[in-house]
């Protein structure tokens, strides 16, 4: 088995697309929600709140030839992978390019306005907006490939697209394809762009946060007061590395990927279940070989949804009792969907190596009906650790959990 280690980061997100400028607004207690105008025009749409990035433009440099096959989630998909490949000392190294790193990266879906162009054409026999790149940008596994290309990646090439956990599961599979010595090197990760078509499926449930008038109060994971969660944008990638080959070549190493659990429900698709939530986190301790004290730290879900945090609590409780530090990104950034695995992933190891880690903005008042954990509030606690977790949880019933050990 070999060792995996992280050698490069990189993040585009509602709140920043650096750590020091997302770390910035964590500590400000400033949130990536706003109050989005353009969705006035949708009749019987509750919710009118997202998360988007508001300073990501296609970079110069992406020109039309390597980019005519990408939309916007592809784009900022690419342009994090190559933040990503620069903090890891990779950027232009021909050698990346002989098969042996490949690319396991993530998003629900591709870009939306592609995938409105085949509407079009279905609902009105027309397909004069269809084009040679239409299905390109529009495929699920848009990022993934794009990825490839634009880079000249020849290994294997995993496209995960499981909703929630798009991210988290690129990551994962990613670090499993090094450990049995599939790959030397991969990307790793998952993005989303923001689409009113994402809000509607939650919409339809009931599950969206309707303070539409008060977006700083929204959303608000695990709180007694939530009212359900908004949908984000966004992009994260992590280089990941078997050690040996690391080492040999000098890189920095942020973290060690020791863990990765996932399994399904196989119950429901959109009710949640506590057990297996908690199995799933038993499979990532048990391949790391640790017990659930060695966590110094928990990444949470965190949705702000009733039936999501709720089980979710309890599923941390069973494991960790009341003792485990826990937090939720997405009460800063909304739910960025494919994205957040790989953003959490990204923070919470940013966190790590600062020794400090966020709260849960907007949580006053904890829900009686979650379990009792220690939740991070405010401007979170300073927190010296080794050992971090980060959990996902999707529609479908899958679960992942990710354990990264300091460097």
């Amino acid at each position: 088995m070999k060792r995996v280690v992280v050698t490069g980061m990189a993040g585009i997100s509602p709140i920043g697309s650096s750590w020091e400028q997302v770390k910035a607004n964590l500590l400000e207690g400033k949130t990536g929600i706003r109050h989005m105008a353009e969705w006035d025009r949708f009749r019987d749409f509750n919710t009118r709140l997202g998360a988007p990035v508001t300073d990501f433009d296609k970079p110069a440099h992406f020109n039309r030839k390597l980019t005519r096959s990408m939309g916007r989630v592809a784009l900022m998909a690419t342009a994090a992978t190559e933040q990503a490949l620069a903090d890891a000392g990779l950027l232009g190294d021909e050698s990346i390019q002989d098969g042996r790193m490949g690319v396991s990266y993530g998003s629900s879906t591709g870009s939306p306005d592609a995938i409105t162009d085949f509407g079009y054409m279905l609902l009105e026999g027309d397909a004069a907006g269809i084009n040679a790149n239409s299905y390109l940008k529009m495929m699920s596994h848009t990022a993934a490939v794009n990825i490839g290309v634009f880079f000249q990646l020849k290994g294997r090439v995993i496209p995960t697209s499981s909703a929630c956990t798009s991210g988290s599961q690129g990551i994962g599979y990613a670090y499993e394809a090094i450990k049995y010595g599939k790959q030397k090197l991969m990307v790793a990760g998952g993005a989303e762009e923001l689409c009113p078509t994402e809000a509607a499926v939650f919409d339809t449930l009931f599950a969206t946060s309707t303070r539409n008038d008060a977006p700083h109060t929204s959303p608000r994971p695990f709180d007694r007061d939530r009212d359900g969660l908004v949908i984000g944008e966004g992009a994260g990638t992590l280089i990941l590395e078997e050690l040996e080959h690391a080492q040999a070549r000098g890189a920095r190493i942020y973290a060690e990927l020791i863990g990765f659990g996932t399994n399904s429900d196989g119950t429901h698709v959109t009710q949640p279940q506590s057990d297996t939530m908690r199995i799933a986190m038993q499979m990532a301790l048990d391949d790391a070989g640790l017990t659930p004290d060695a966590i110094g730290y928990i990444s949470a879900h965190g949705t702000a949804t009733d039936r999501g945090d709720i089980a979710e609590s309890h599923a941390t409780y069973a494991l960790f009792g009341s003792n485990t530090p826990i937090s939720a990104f997405k009460s800063f950034t909304g739910h960025t969907l494919g994205a957040c695995g790989a953003l959490e992933a990204w923070t919470s190891i940013k966190m790590m190596h600062d020794n400090w880690f966020h709260g849960t903005a907007n949580l006053q008042e904890v829900d009686p009906n979650c379990a009792p954990l220690d939740y991070l509030t405010g401007t979170g606690r300073e927190i010296n650790t080794d050992i971090i977790m980060s959990n996902n949880f999707a529609f479908g019933g899958i679960n992942t959990s990710l354990i990264f050990k300091r460097w």
